[in-house]
């Protein structure tokens, strides 16, 4: 902590007093504790001279060494041809107090990731902290207090069994570590998971299970469902044909010690991706896959916990339709608030990264979080966090905000009470009043496919005022297909700038929106249900919107029927919703700037 002694004396005097919308305030009047307001944390000196955010106050305990443990688990009702028992290896870490009879809680990262890799060029096994997030938590955290505990997914370091790529094999073990770690001597009976991306995905498979014992996750850019990650609307990423083979072939070492790790779930793994993108209307022969491999719905079942979710909402990884989106019509982030569940959200114009990921965010182009990166990495992350494991995990400290942090295009952070914002404007454009051109086939509606682009622009929408657009943009795209398959991608352009807003695609088989295909037939009109990626971006006034769509785009693959499967589009029966806030009246979040040299 480098802050100015007085300003923080006086912050921490203020919080108890302060009673502001948006203020970090304490419900109960039992608390002692308070911290400096989140509307106040620009005012402190942060320590940002390493890779990550340090909390305001260095703790008190140190760590004891590292120790090891092998749980066994009961296999024998998940893998059919599998082994019927396994072990799960994790590591863990105590604090200092501990050794005077303390239980603590804990929090732990979960992952397919150590041991990573081809044999000579591995990551660090599980006794070794992780550089980064590792190092994160175990800095900051274990002198407060916690235990930090690195835990192996199946098939992975020296876990045995099989590598069940997100299957209910991987979640069973991952609940038997959840359990363990719950319920040990030194254990106060809180564990918190905490990690980005696979390791965001393990707890929601923690989640799913329901231990009593994990009382909140931290999940950052986490998948929540395996089929969304991969196709969205039907429309396949290039990694959906290879993803499971992938992580398979980086977790073994080629030896009669991987006999165990190969059950039936590779082989099916295999075939997922092509029967999916190729079939379409074949899909349901994958339907047990993908639904083992869907958890947040089960989470939603099954636990009850509280949330942290970070997401980048320019991230192309594991994209922001993984928390804004559901079964069609419903949308996760939302749902669980609404359900009950105490939901916090952190949402930054970054990529696959975390909020204090300063290294990456500065890799970033205009149009994919670039404007906004002079205002974007989260010194305070730490801090935040430290408040929420207090709470959840501790059981001291004042309670969080129910709130969402989220920031716009241009940089600019705010805090809403949900996000999307429930008070939206809805904006409707008739693209038949847009100007549009593209390939036209006998004087009858522009084509898109086989090389061929149509373009709209709706370049006089706002003349006399800025879009606020916050939320999920809808299209509903009449459109006659060619064959059964076709695709439409469309992006969306700052009409005058031509700076990328945001994106949808879609499988015509998928017209009706969701992951269920249907039979399309040539030459039968249909409406496309499009919904588009997450957006926070301000269109200054009379710049307008341009919408190009084709039959690809980024990261995802061309139609699988190829360019025979051309689809006519027909603006004149089309149309683009768009989801309007204003703000104006909204007080900025300023957030910590870094330290200077």
């Amino acid at each position: 902590m480098r802050a100015h002694p007085l300003i923080l004396t006086l912050l921490l005097i203020g919080a108890s007093f302060s009673g502001c919308f948006g203020k970090e305030d304490s419900t109960d009047e039992n608390m002692s504790v308070s911290y400096p307001s989140i509307w106040d944390r620009h005012l402190l000196d942060w320590n940002s001279t390493g890779s990550y955010s340090l909390v305001l106050e260095t703790g008190p305990h140190t760590a004891l060494p590292v120790q090891e443990a092998l749980i066994p688990v009961d296999t024998s009702e998940v893998w059919e041809t599998g082994p019927s028992s396994a072990e799960v290896h994790l590591s863990y870490w105590l604090p200092s107090n501990t050794e005077i009879g303390e239980q603590v809680p804990v929090i732990a990262v979960i992952s397919p990731y150590f041991s990573y890799g081809l044999q000579g060029s591995e990551s660090t096994p599980t006794n070794v902290v992780s550089a980064g997030r590792g190092e994160f938590i175990f800095e900051n955290f274990i002198p407060h207090g916690y235990a930090f505990a690195q835990v192996a997914v199946f098939g992975t370091e020296e876990s045995s069994g099989c590598f069940d790529y997100r299957g209910a094999g991987e979640g069973l073990g991952i609940h038997a570590a959840v359990e363990w770690l719950g319920t040990q001597d030194w254990s106060n009976g809180n564990v918190g998971l905490y990690g980005k991306s696979y390791e965001g995905a393990t707890q929601w498979e923690a989640a799913a299970m329901g231990s009593e014992y994990l009382k909140t996750i931290v999940p950052i850019s986490g998948t929540t469902a395996l089929h969304p990650l991969l196709y969205k609307n039907g429309s396949a990423e290039a990694r959906s044909q290879v993803m499971h083979m992938n992580y398979f072939s980086s977790t073994v070492d080629y030896n009669e010690d991987d006999l165990d790790n190969v059950c039936p779930d590779i082989a099916e793994g295999l075939f997922a991706g092509p029967v999916t993108y190729i079939g379409g209307e074949m899909d349901p022969y994958m339907e047990n896959y993908y639904d083992e491999r869907s958890h947040i719905d089960k989470a939603f079942n099954n636990w009850n916990g509280s949330i942290y979710w970070v997401q980048g909402m320019q991230d192309w990884n594991v994209d922001p339709h993984q928390v804004f989106s559901g079964p069609p019509g419903t949308n996760w982030y939302t749902d669980y608030l609404e359900s009950g569940y105490e939901v916090r959200g952190i949402l930054g114009q970054w990529g696959h990264d975390y909020p204090d990921q300063w290294q990456k965010h500065d890799d970033i182009d205009s149009g994919y979080g670039g404007e906004a990166f002079e205002n974007m990495t989260r010194w305070d992350w730490a801090q935040d966090l430290f408040e929420w494991f207090e709470y959840y995990l501790q059981e001291r400290g004042t309670k969080p905000t129910m709130t969402a942090q989220i920031q716009r295009n241009d940089g600019q952070w705010r805090i809403e009470d949900v996000w999307p914002p429930q008070d939206t404007e809805l904006l409707t454009l008739d693209l038949g009043d847009c100007e549009y051109d593209g390939s036209f086939v006998g004087g009858g509606a522009p084509v898109v496919g086989g090389g061929q682009t149509v373009t709209i622009d709706c370049l006089d929408i706002n003349l006399d005022r800025e879009l606020h657009i916050s939320g999920l943009i809808t299209a509903h795209l009449t459109a006659i297909p060619s064959f059964d398959g076709g695709q439409v991608f469309i992006e969306m352009q700052d009409g005058e700038s031509g700076m990328r807003v945001g994106h949808a695609t879609m499988d015509i088989r998928y017209h009706a929106g969701g992951s269920d295909p249907q039979t399309v037939i040539p030459g039968q009109e249909v409406v496309m249900m499009m919904e588009f990626q997450g957006i926070d971006a301000l269109i200054p006034s009379g710049h307008g919107l341009r919408f190009v769509l084709s039959d690809t785009g980024e990261d995802y693959l061309a139609p699988a029927c190829g360019s025979a499967c051309t689809v006519h589009v027909l603006p004149s029966l089309s149309e683009v919703t768009l989801p309007l806030v204003d703000r104006s009246s909204t007080p900025i979040l300023t957030v910590p700037s870094p330290t200077e040299e």
